[in-house]
């Protein structure tokens, strides 16, 4: 065996045993894959890491190649290998660099870590292969990001040069097979500013943690930059977490569909390693063509986030430093306000984009509402109801831990109370006659409201869980017909999607903020399209601009917002029908 080559860990192998027979597999040898009279050669370090945060206690070993054109003077390009060394990839990025078929790139292999036992003579290691690998979530790309990388940067080559890798995600590469073919993608899905190129060898994307959710996901994402190469055979596994062949196929078309830079190549083999080796120099080829030249996000299929998202127009950062904002609204004008809560401070901003702090005690108000009159509502941190109207100020109810609010054209207010995430909270009605009455209770922690654009019902996320309530609203006030209606996608790594403040568009869509960023709804209560956020956790969402064309979000610390091609649904305003829904 060359001495480069790592061999698969024992994920791959057990997989391998239980396999059905594949046919023989023979592949066409690369002469990028045989060394070459007159190539230079790069030297390969190897080291180990036993200090992970991120995955603490594992105790790991990387390989480190180093080209023989490398020169500190400049931060190489970077490919991160999962399972160690495979695919004879030193010879091959010899051989490329050599021809300028790739840049000069560092390439890090790195294996699953291991808890080691006390006696490893009697008793088993922790192998943390799935763990790391199959989930979804960004714990390994920070894990790479975070720990490995900035540990590479601290050791030097064999004659004392010092290893300088590129920060930019243009420059980096990564890649892996099977499990450690997800944890590339996944790395790379999760952090496409520091990974934009893709390795895929019969990649795992199988209900082993939650891997079968990917081309669903892709489907709906707005699409990243990133350029994948794909590779499976027909024979590949077929056993109780799924059916890799299929779900290879799955991903070529997702993200085909979605606009991605992909290219695949299939054959008849199985779990196996063979045809990656074949088809690596060529994948590398192509994953780094054009270089420098960035690779840039497609344009996807979805014709639901075509209809709302307009090219060029990009997140812009409103307004930073604040503690934690949330209850966005907007005005007749367009003008947005939102809460710095633990600050007790409210914000508003104009139409021609000014931010401007309004010399209130918003008393860490949180939910904001408009009425037809052009008061503003808020719930305060103090159990109030109050509304202003330039410098006058009125408690409209008390006693009500209020969380978010909307005002309907009729003047009735609902008030979002949670009572804790695991209790049940309860939804208040406030007449304009100052009645208060609940109108529903039982939800755990309900959280954001919105109503109709016909007004004749009205939405409730759920926070502690993955569902946006519907109800109808009665000529009295009082909600009925209860259901659960929208359906929410949630982080592998969290029990719920922390579904937070939402709101409609004239169309009748339901854009609600969660811990994936937005999701946008149908009016049936199917996510169609999600929008992630540049930083922090989605957490209240209004349409501002004097068109309501321009989507605003609040952040955690940071307010974003981003012109649509749709208008937002204003609850001062008359009722009116949206469009009918595609069943």
């Amino acid at each position: 065996m060359n001495k480069f080559i790592f061999p698969l860990l024992i994920g791959i192998v057990h997989c391998c045993s239980i396999a059905a027979q594949a046919p023989t597999e023979q592949y066409p040898i690369d002469s990028a894959s045989v060394e070459q009279s007159g190539v230079p050669r790069g030297e390969v370090l190897k080291f180990t890491f036993d200090h992970s945060k991120i995955f603490p206690g594992t105790w790991r070993e990387y390989w480190v190649y180093i080209p023989a054109g490398y020169k500190p003077d400049r931060p190489a390009c970077v490919y991160v290998n999962q399972d160690g060394i495979q695919w004879k990839a030193p010879v091959v990025f010899d051989n490329l660099i050599y021809k300028k078929e790739m840049p000069v790139t560092i390439g890090v292999f790195v294996t699953p870590g291991r808890v080691r036992t006390a006696d490893g003579a009697t008793t088993l290691d922790r192998y943390n292969r799935s763990f790391e690998y199959d989930g979804l979530g960004d714990a390994y790309a920070r894990f790479i990001l975070d720990e490995i990388l900035p540990d590479v940067e601290t050791h030097t080559t064999t004659d004392g040069r010092p290893i300088h890798l590129s920060k930019n995600g243009n420059d980096r590469a990564i890649g892996g097979s099977s499990s450690g073919a997800i944890a590339a993608f996944t790395a790379a899905w999760e952090r496409p500013d520091a990974f934009s190129r893709v390795f895929s060898a019969i990649g795992t994307y199988v209900s082993l943690r939650g891997g079968d959710r990917y081309p669903g996901l892709i489907r709906k994402y707005e699409p990243k930059p990133l350029r994948i190469f794909l590779q499976d055979g027909a024979n590949d596994l077929n056993i109780y977490g799924g059916d890799w062949w299929k779900a290879n196929e799955m991903m070529e078309r997702a993200l085909t569909f979605a606009g991605y830079s992909v290219r695949h190549v299939w054959g008849e083999g199985g779990h196996s390693g063979a045809q990656g080796t074949s088809v690596f120099p060529d994948a590398m080829r192509w994953l780094w063509k054009d270089w420098p030249q960035p690779v840039v996000a497609g344009a996807s299929k979805n014709q639901f986030l075509n209809d709302l998202l307009i090219r060029g127009e990009e997140w812009e950062l409103v307004g930073q430093g604040y503690s934690f904002t949330e209850g966005t609204a907007a005005n007749a004008a367009g003008d947005v306000f939102f809460q710095d809560i633990p600050n007790g401070k409210t914000y508003r901003v104009g139409p021609d984009g000014k931010l401007v702090p309004l010399a209130i005690d918003s008393k860490k108000a949180s939910g904001t509402s408009f009425a037809p009159d052009g008061r503003r509502f808020t719930c305060t941190g103090s159990k109030e109801i109050l509304s202003y109207g330039g410098t006058d100020v009125k408690l409209v109810a008390d006693s009500i831990s209020g969380n978010d609010l909307v005002v309907a054209h009729n003047g009735n207010i609902y008030v979002t109370a949670p009572n804790g995430v695991e209790k049940p909270g309860k939804i208040i009605l406030v007449t304009p006659a100052g009645e208060k009455k609940v109108v529903d209770e039982g939800i755990k922690f309900p959280n954001g409201i919105a109503l109709t654009p016909d007004q004749t019902q009205i939405y409730v996320t759920e926070s502690a869980s993955h569902w946006v309530w519907i109800y109808t609203i009665q000529p009295d006030g009082s909600l009925t017909n209860k259901q659960r209606f929208g359906w929410l996608h949630v982080p592998d790594t969290q029990e719920n999607a922390w579904p937070d403040g939402l709101k409609c568009d004239t169309a009748g869509r339901v854009y609600v903020t969660s811990r994936l960023g937005i999701q946008v709804l149908d009016q049936t209560g199917r996510v169609n399209a999600i929008l992630p956020v540049p930083s922090g956790q989605a957490s209240n969402v209004c349409f501002g601009g004097r068109g309501f064309d321009v989507l605003y979000v609040t952040c955690g610390d940071k307010v974003y917002r981003r012109k649509l091609r749709t208008r937002g649904s204003n609850s001062f305003e008359a009722a009116y029908r949206p469009m009918t829904p595609k069943l």
